[in-house]
């Protein structure tokens, strides 16, 4: 099995309630970063466990998945017992047992269609441009210094190309144009969008994925964006932010990040 292949296996068994197969793709020394439960191995499969004598059945339904070097990283809808449907980005850490050792998140209830009529999961959705991997990463990580962190806001033009830009945020229409008018409305709230910083930027070919840590209207938040690239230029993007838990409310203490 390819490491995408053991991380879609995995996210099966919540679904199919297989704890041994959960065991037997997990490192025993598991670590967790989903705030809501227990780090470990064991930890995990009493999930599966759980949700597997749950009176609704689990649903799963992973939309994309990509590879990175020891991580993989998934775009995924679940229904945890039947407690609504919730839009995903998963990350997983591969072992050099080929273990998975490592996983963060990001969840989101699913929404309706944002203004230009775009969901949180439809969209492009093929894999392209291998050979543009690290190019594509590069174009992200600018954007990420650049424009979602304020040090060169000037420069927001040139990531795209005009106006063309697909926009799966819940609230956001499409265009360059449609992001200033959100951040426009928010400012006139008063609700700052924040970044602060950028733990992890993940790629394979047209695909790249950043973790980011903020705030958003004063609100510790995980920022979860997933940008295609085409031809050199930022073409579509897909989000899930996360308000990040109190700390007295953590189930483990690994931390978000």
């Amino acid at each position: 099995m390819t490491n995408k292949e053991k991380a879609l296996a995995l996210i099966s068994t919540f679904e199919s309630g297989d704890t041994e197969k959960a065991r037997e793709l997990l490192s025993h020394n598991y670590i967790q970063h989903n705030l809501a439960y227990g780090t470990g191995a064991e930890a995990f499969t009493s999930s599966v466990r759980y949700l597997a004598g749950a009176p609704i059945k689990t649903t799963v339904r992973n939309i994309r998945a990509f590879e990175d070097k020891d991580k993989v990283f998934l775009q995924t809808v679940y229904n945890f017992a039947g407690a609504g449907e919730q839009v995903a980005f998963d990350i997983f850490r591969f072992d050099d047992d080929g273990k998975i050792a490592e996983h963060w998140d990001n969840l989101a209830l699913k929404a309706e269609p944002n203004p230009s009529g775009h969901t949180q999961i439809d969209g492009y959705d093929r894999l392209e441009d291998i050979d543009k991997t690290e190019e594509n990463r590069s174009i992200v990580k600018n954007f990420l210094h650049d424009v979602m962190q304020g040090k060169a806001p000037e420069k927001t033009p040139s990531y795209f190309d005009g106006d063309k830009y697909i926009q799966h945020n819940t609230t956001i229409a499409d265009g360059l144009s449609g992001l200033g008018a959100a951040l426009e409305a928010l400012a006139k709230e008063g609700i700052e969008m924040i970044y602060d910083r950028t733990h992890q930027i993940l790629a394979q070919g047209n695909y790249v994925l950043a973790v980011s840590e903020g705030s958003f209207g004063g609100a510790p938040t995980s920022y979860y964006d997933l940008w295609r690239i085409e031809n050199g230029k930022i073409a579509e993007h897909w989000d899930v932010m996360e308000t990040i838990a109190d700390e007295s409310t953590w189930q483990n203490r690994n931390g978000k990040f």
